[in-house]
């Protein structure tokens, strides 16, 4: 995060809370008058990854909620937040692609490839 986007968003926003994975969350000080209610954001405290922000935070951010829900009710039955694995080693990969082996079922020989004009 810059140092700019850091002095800008404590001038003209206020804290309004951190998340458990140390993000963040502001709200505007003046209504903005295209949107007509207060502008909200969020400053990452690591790489700026929209998947690390809590579904509790997700809503308040989108103005579906007027505060943030509590973070504390936490479930037996839910797993904790991963961020997108798309495009690192852990990204999943269907069976035949080059990266899980690269070994596709074998066909049962019903298929017969299309050729134009036939």
């Amino acid at each position: 995060m810059s140092l700019m986007l850091r002095l800008t968003s404590a001038l003209s926003g206020r804290k309004i809370g951190t998340d458990r994975f140390g993000n963040v969350y502001f709200e505007s000080r003046a209504d903005y008058r295209a949107y007509g209610r207060k502008r909200r954001w969020v400053v990452f405290a690591g790489p700026q990854d929209p998947t690390s922000v809590p579904p509790e935070w997700h809503g308040w951010l989108h103005h579906t909620t007027d505060v943030p829900m509590p973070e504390t009710k936490r479930h037996p039955w839910m797993v904790e937040h991963r961020p997108n694995p798309t495009g690192t080693a852990n990204a999943w990969h269907p069976l035949g692609h080059d990266y899980a082996g690269g070994r596709r079922p074998v066909t049962t020989g019903d298929y017969e490839a299309w050729t134009p004009g036939s």
